[in-house]
């Protein structure tokens, strides 16, 4: 892996290349056609992703309606990190939107990493914080925007 690469990802963009290169050393390189699940709602979570080409879709299929994109991912950005913090299953489906490479990072390979480097898990999970703040807010603005709308 090349840790330069992960340095253009905002979740590793505070760690030093020393950790960059403790982080590149524990993902794997995975592809997907254009098309097929990374993984579905419900699902067990052990790994997170970064995307080094391609793009990957966040969705949920909604009963009655089908399926509802919630965000389009592109290069450099992360997904499926509530796994490595918690063990709730999946939320949504991940679907590789255009044939993609991920780098994949293990569950337990990140938290032996955080577990013996104290500063790179206080970035890393500072990061996951504001990440989550912020999904929580975009949520809550798609909520209130659809009550608005519902009343109409």
């Amino acid at each position: 892996m090349d840790a330069s690469l992960l340095k253009k990802v905002a979740l590793f963009e505070g760690l030093t290349q020393g950790q960059l290169a403790k982080v590149a050393s524990i993902a794997q390189v995975r592809q997907y056609e254009g098309s097929s699940f990374i993984f579905r709602e419900g699902d067990t979570g052990q790994e997170m992703y970064v995307i080094v080409e391609g793009r990957v879709r966040i969705s949920k299929n909604v009963p009655g309606i089908g399926e509802e994109a919630l965000a389009i991912l592109e290069k450099g950005q992360y997904f499926g990190e509530m796994a490595v913090i918690d063990d709730s299953p999946r939320s949504a489906d991940a679907i590789a939107h255009t044939p993609c490479t991920l780098w994949v990072v293990e569950r337990a390979k990140l938290d032996q990493l955080m577990f013996t480097d104290k500063d790179l898990a206080y970035v890393l999970l500072w990061t996951f914080v504001r990440t989550l703040s912020e999904r929580l807010r975009e949520t809550s603005d798609k909520i209130k925007a659809f009550f608005a709308i519902s009343r109409f």
